[in-house]
């Protein structure tokens, strides 16, 4: 009774069996499957009566199958007398619909909030919302983590990091950049753009000094890889003498990868909240793992300790 168990939807294996090791737990045994029809059958494959239950699923591609695989496992836990069951979310899907910007939108990113409470969901775990409001779109205990920490120490060991400059790629990025930049102790710029569409951008100024400078784009995704490949362009025209870019996400849809890898960007850093066959990172898209961070808030969720410990020491404000 009250066992930590931890499972794995087929959203992101792999991330799982490293939280897995971390931990020392062994993923449970849960079968998905699907009909003919394309539904999804999801059946867990040993008692978890009275138990702590941990679910990781992210919502990457394909998008909806995930969330709905998601959803059933949660009311498959719910059913099965799971004490608690804790939804390890690294990426929020909908999470860019989190306000009405047109008349007659939805707004998808509490729809899908509602539904999983309405599945039976206890808690959520999650890295990075795209908006930081979607915490308050839920009427349960949600803990939201940064990988800033991460990606920032991969560059302190990986680059030289002398004559920087944070970039965030729009003003709605500041406080990421900002918190970025001070972890780094770098000055920071930001760029204005606007988007005319969804997945099209157009870089109107440039805030700040890049020239000479070796810049950093941070953001918390890339998807098609526009906004940040046309914000690259805008440093060099301005006189930066290198352009990095790091992200949380790597949604990297419609072709993404080749285009960055094409791009005068040197290298892009993100994690493994999304999985990025190794084929097209080819040496320039550099991954790093959140396990660490994910296993050590699972280990504190169920003792009952703090989380926000874990960003309390060098990532103020935004624990």
């Amino acid at each position: 009774m009250d066992e930590l168990r931890l499972f794995t939807g087929t959203g992101n294996p792999a991330l799982s069996e490293r939280i897995s090791e971390r931990l020392g737990v062994p993923l449970g045994q849960m079968t998905v499957k699907r009909f003919s029809d394309g539904e999804i059958r999801v059946q867990v494959d040993q008692s978890v009566r009275g138990d702590d239950i941990f679910v990781v699923q992210s919502g990457a591609y394909p998008v909806n199958d995930n969330l709905v695989e998601l959803l059933i496992a949660i009311d498959a836990f719910r059913r099965a007398s799971a004490r608690r069951i804790n939804v390890v979310m690294p990426y929020y899907c909908y999470a860019r619909q989190d306000k009405k910007v047109k008349p007659r939108e939805p707004v998808a990113a509490k729809l899908v909030a509602n539904l999983l409470a309405a599945a039976g969901a206890s808690r959520l775990l999650t890295i990075d919302l795209h908006a930081g409001q979607i915490v308050g779109f839920f009427d349960l205990p949600v803990d939201h983590l940064y990988a800033g920490p991460i990606i920032a120490e991969h560059m302190k060991n990986n680059m030289q990091l002398d004559n920087v400059v944070i970039v965030s790629p729009d003003v709605g990025g500041v406080t990421r950049a900002r918190s970025f930049a001070e972890f780094l102790g770098a000055p920071i710029a930001i760029i204005v753009k606007r988007r005319p569409e969804p997945n099209r951008c157009e870089v109107m100024e440039v805030i700040g000094d890049v020239d000479g400078k070796t810049a950093i784009l941070i953001d918390d995704m890339i998807d098609t890889g526009g906004s940040i490949i046309s914000g690259a362009e805008a440093l060099f025209e301005r006189g930066a003498s290198d352009v990095y870019a790091a992200c949380t996400h790597g949604v990297l849809s419609g072709g993404a990868p080749q285009k960055l890898i094409d791009s005068q960007i040197k290298s892009i850093i993100t994690t493994d909240t999304i999985p990025l066959p190794d084929k097209e990172r080819d040496g320039k898209i550099i991954v790093v793992s959140v396990a660490d961070l994910l296993a050590d808030a699972i280990a504190r969720i169920h003792g009952e300790g703090s989380v926000s410990e874990i960003f309390s020491k060098h990532w103020k404000g935004q624990s």
